[in-house]
Formats: C-alpha cells, structure tokens, sequence
C-alpha cells in the first residue's frame, strides 16, 4: 500500500511538473516479490487484508500437517489410512494388490510345475503333472487367478500326485480371502461414508445479529435437503480468536464455547424443517462487550458442527460451517422460509439465505444492559445521591429546629427584661 501510495504521490508531482518543463520523473521499480505481493484491486488507503479461515465454507478444515516425521504410525492402522485415501489412489492400490498376488502366485506355479518337470512331459499322456494342462508362465497365471476368485472353468484342476501343490492351494485360498475381505471391506466402508450425507445439510450464508425477546441475540439458520432425517442431531459452536493470557503467553486459535442451548436442552435439534440457532449475548458470552461498530475491528471466527445419524444407515454424520467478522450482519434477521399448505408444510429454500433488516440497537449488551438498570433501577448513582440528599434534609431540619428554638428563647429573654423593667 505505501508503495502504490508513492507510485500516485509520484505521479501527481510528474504531472504537474511536464506542464512546465519536459522533464518527467518514473515510477521506482518495485522488486518482483513486492510486485507480486501487492493486492490487484487497491483502495484508496490500503487493501483489505485477507482473512485466512480456520474451518472453510464447505466444512473442510484449512489445516496442513507438516514436518510429521513418525510416518510409521499410518502403517499401524492401514485400514484407516487406505479408507482417507482419494479414490484413484484408492482404486489403483485395490488393483495393484490383486495383481501383485495373483503374479506371485502363478510365479510360484510355474516354478512347481518347472521344477517337477511337467515342461518336459507337456502332451505325455502317461505323465501325472502336478496341474492338468499347465504348459507356462501364462497358463500358470489363468490358474493362479481361478484358483484365488474360486472361478473354476474346469480346464486347469490340480492333481493329487502334487503335495506341494496342495499345500500352495490351501495358503493361497486362505490369503487370499483374507485379501478380498480387506479390500472389499475397505472400499464399502469409503462408498458408506457419511461425507456425502454432510453435503446435503446447509447452513446459511450469514450470522446476523438482533434483538429476540428483548435479548440481543447471535443467529443462523441450518436445515436438512433430505427427506431422511438426522436422528439425535445436535448442534455446538466454537469462537476461534488469538488470545493473550495474563502471564504474557499468546494463543493463536484459541477456542471458546459459544453456548447455543446447551443447558436448556435446545441445542438438540428435531431436524425436520429449517431452523434458526440463536445464541444470547450475556455476560458469559464471548459478544458481551462487542457493539456495532466495533464488530467490523474484531478478528475473529465462528465454527458451528452439526452432528447426527443417518437415519439410512445408522452411521455417525458431521457437516461443519464457519462465519467470520464480514459474514455476520448486525441488525438483521432471516427471511421465514416455512408455510402452510393444504394439508402439510412447505419449506422454500430459495430464501434460505436472505435477510432483512430491522430495528436494532447499535449497543453492546453490556451497554444495553447498563441502559436498562439505570431506567429500571439507578442503583449506581441515584441511591447515593438520594441518601446525600435524605442527609441534606436531616440537617437542615435540624438548624431550622435550632434557629426556631434560638428565636423562641431569645423572645422569652426579651419579655423578662420588660417586666424587670
């Protein structure tokens, strides 16, 4: 930003210098990682900054793992770590490990039936080979493959004149099922991933906040675009926001619970239609001393997961959205989705996201509160004051008791002088 800044300061005195003579002054070259760093779009003062998510839009969190150098502890749970593989990684694993067994094997058939000399006796009617009609490395691979699938075409049958191939026929069997079964086991667990459940429960596009009920409150919407519901669907919410403790210790993303029903019970949600999830801003709550204004300063990030079980299929489903300062509206509340129909309720998604604005007070709540103690009860200011003044009448009915008792005694002082007299 200086640099553009010097670039029109620069450019401005260039101007008015070539009306008056034809010498021009050039723009300082920037270095190209100066170049590359400056915003496209600049304002007049400065750019705004990116704002660098925690958990996107879409549920994905913006977390890279590096420098991990315990990478043997993927291996000690491989089925996990085939089932967060993408599906081509996936796919090519699932066919590299067929392949490469079925090759070992047929390599191991083909050396039984080499090492026994079946090659040599290849159309010898009076030869008992260890597997009928096994002529090479090829045949030995069909073999090798109907014998793991359990194909059986009938052409290629082991004898009984072969221990040894007996022996290899019951270990491939046996690794061989154990091989489908994790693999097979494997790939139906990626294919019945909740994920793509995740996708069809939204969020709205914005957090607004106003009041509800003479409370301010913080609210957004979620709903359900299947007609399966989420059983046991329950909804929390976390404030990521850097924070500095007493003792000097700085905490980038720190994470504070936003409380949206957790005592009251409303955080269980019945999932049916759309809702709105309200948070009071209280004095236990993180927005307690935010107002309007500052609202826009403040560099902080909503996280809100919702959590449940397919109904289909009984698995645990977790969608996830995130809201930071320019996504919350201050003043505004969500458009009603829901209405009644002969006989049943529609809901129009197609107003979801939209907002309107209405009337709300530019206050923080601990300001709205403070408002509010000082109309109902002024316990601050005015209970003193009115024992000042309570104090104030005390004495001054006190010195008017004495003037009155001093005019009373100097009357009768004055009308014993005239009888004496």
């Amino acid at each position: 930003c200086l640099f553009s800044m010097a670039a029109n300061v620069l450019d401005e005195d260039s101007m008015e210098q070539d009306i008056e003579s034809p010498v021009t002054i050039h723009q300082p070259k920037l270095p190209k990682q100066a170049r590359e760093d400056l915003p496209k779009n600049l304002n007049k003062e400065c750019a705004k900054r990116k704002i660098q998510r925690y958990v996107r839009k879409d549920g994905k969190c913006n977390v890279h793992h590096g420098n991990v150098r315990e990478t043997y502890r993927y291996l000690t749970d491989i089925f996990t770590t085939l089932v967060d593989l993408k599906w081509r990684f996936n796919l090519l694993i699932f066919v590299m490990v067929y392949t490469v067994t079925w090759l070992f094997f047929g390599m191991i058939w083909w050396l039984i039936a080499y090492m026994r000399g079946d090659m040599d006796h290849i159309g010898d009617s009076t030869w008992t080979p260890c597997v009928s009609n096994l002529n090479g490395f090829v045949s030995a691979f069909l073999f090798s493959i109907e014998t793991e699938t359990t194909i059986g075409y009938g052409y290629r049958v082991i004898t009984d004149k072969c221990p040894e191939g007996i022996i290899l026929l019951l270990v491939q069997s046996v690794l061989g099922s154990i091989v489908n079964a994790f693999m097979v086991g494997c790939m139906f667990v990626k294919i019945s991933q909740p994920k793509k459940r995740a996708e069809t429960l939204v969020f709205s596009t914005n957090a607004v906040i106003s009041m509800r009920d003479g409370k301010l409150c913080l609210m957004f919407r979620v709903g359900d675009l299947r007609n399966s519901h989420i059983v046991e669907a329950s909804i929390r919410a976390k404030l990521i926001k850097s924070k500095q403790t007493k003792e000097g210790e700085f905490i980038p993303l720190n994470q504070t619970d936003i409380n949206v029903g957790y005592y009251t019970g409303d955080d269980r949600l019945f999932l049916v239609s759309p809702l709105i999830i309200s948070h009071e801003i209280n004095q236990q709550s993180p927005f307690w001393e935010i107002s309007k204004a500052q609202l826009p300063k403040e560099e902080l990030e909503i996280v809100v997961i919702l959590e449940g079980m397919v109904e289909a299929t009984g698995m645990t489903c977790q969608a996830r959205s995130s809201y930071v300062t320019s996504e919350i509206l201050w003043g505004y509340r969500f458009t009603p989705v829901l209405t009644l129909e002969d006989g049943f309720y529609e809901v129009d998604y197609n107003s979801f996201h939209e907002t309107y604005e209405t009337n709300t007070p530019v206050y923080s709540a601990k300001e709205l509160a403070e408002m509010a103690s000082r109309a109902e009860l002024p316990l601050t200011w005015s209970v003193s004051s009115k024992l000042d003044q309570h104090a104030e009448l005390e004495t001054e009915e006190e010195e008017k008791n004495q003037e009155d008792q001093n005019e009373r005694n100097g009357d009768v002082a004055n009308l014993e002088d005239e009888s004496k007299v």
